[in-house]
């Protein structure tokens, strides 16, 4: 990881990094054809979230916009900074604040679901029709309650 960056969280209702994480939404679903959430709904969601991010320099390069009850609302990284761990330490910061964490993702996305499976997440339930274009989604929960306390001490430890 790179030594520059800074990991910051932003309170429920400050717009801080609001445009940057719009934008970087917005390039991920330029190039992925993920994060298709309108201009609206993503800015009432993100002002009503806590939003765990990294920065590098100026730069938003990681944003997780979660719920105080754990639920991810939106996760991205700067495909220049996968595999570094930042998202992993993102939904590791989510949980650890909020004692859990849950998701939906696309049934088509195979990469955030494989990647939500590797930190322990598991598939509660199918949901048809979840998203506006008719694309179902998985709800996804982070492990069995006895054991999520650990699991987030190792995300954090980056392992």
């Amino acid at each position: 990881m790179s030594v520059t960056v800074d990991e910051r969280v932003v309170p429920p209702g400050d717009p801080e990094y609001l445009e940057d994480a719009w934008d970087l939404k917005e390039r991920i679903r330029e190039r992925e054809g993920l994060l298709k959430q309108r201009r609206g709904f993503f800015a009432n969601a993100y002002r009503r979230a806590s939003v765990h991010c990294f920065v590098d320099g100026d730069d938003l390069v990681g944003f997780a916009a979660a719920r105080s009850d754990g639920y991810i609302l939106f996760l991205a990284v700067d495909p220049e900074y996968r595999g570094q761990g930042y998202g992993e330490r993102l939904v590791a910061s989510v949980a650890s604040e909020a004692g859990k964490a849950s998701c939906h993702a696309r049934e088509t996305n195979e990469n955030a679901i494989a990647f939500y499976r590797h930190l322990g997440f598991t598939v509660e339930r199918e949901i048809e029709n979840y998203y506006e274009d008719g694309a179902g989604a998985y709800y996804l929960r982070l492990g069995d309650h006895d054991r999520i306390r650990d699991r987030i001490s190792e995300l954090l430890r980056g392992r």
